[in-house]
């Protein structure tokens, strides 16, 4: 597809991820093609996704249930890398929307475990395909060698970053949440 026709059929701030990498920076820092490959995939996906009636937000939840089911909120976020109350708001929706249920095991009130419904779990079917083409779509025309590599190579990014988050929190640097921060600065 030539830029001239991509103008006309992409959202700009996909069409300014392009330019960016065409023309202003071509080499700009891997944490910026990263992220910008990260939200091309996502993209790609929520508009499978938006077919179905799912949101990528569940989306990730219900990848994280179809593997381990089970999990309290908690576990969940942890998992899904998201705060409590994100998961908990979430968990409620996906409850409505009949993809899971929420339980008591042992008669711990505290500790409430999620599990999919057989809607939930049948949505593995529909869904994991449509992620699936999105990934074949990402890699055409890319040498299978080079998309080894690149797993490889991120592999190796995420085992080094997770070493030098190690070394920080060790160091007794903390990520400071953004109501604090807007706190000192006011």
């Amino acid at each position: 597809m030539s830029n001239d026709e991509e103008s006309g059929r992409l959202d700009p701030s996909t069409r300014a991820i392009l330019t960016h990498w065409r023309e202003a920076v071509p080499n700009d820092r891997l944490a910026h093609l990263v992220r910008d490959a990260a939200r091309g995939l996502t993209r790609a996906l929520q508009f499978r996704l938006s077919e179905h009636s799912v949101s990528f937000g569940h989306w990730v939840f219900l990848r994280i249930l179809w593997e381990r089911d089970g999990l309290t909120q908690r576990e969940l976020s942890v998992e899904a890398g998201l705060m409590e109350p994100t998961t908990h708001s979430a968990i409620l929706k996906m409850e409505k929307l009949g993809y899971l249920t929420r339980r008591q095991e042992n008669g711990d009130r505290k500790r409430m475990q999620v599990y999919l419904t057989e809607h939930g779990r049948t949505l593995r079917d529909v869904l994991v395909p449509l992620a699936e083409e999105v990934n074949a779509k990402a890699v055409i025309d890319v040498p299978s060698e080079d998309v080894e590599v690149t797993r490889r190579t991120l592999l190796a990014m995420i085992h080094n970053l997770a070493a030098d988050e190690a070394d920080v929190v060790d160091a007794g640097l903390r990520i400071t949440p953004t109501r604090d921060l807007a706190v000192k600065t006011a």
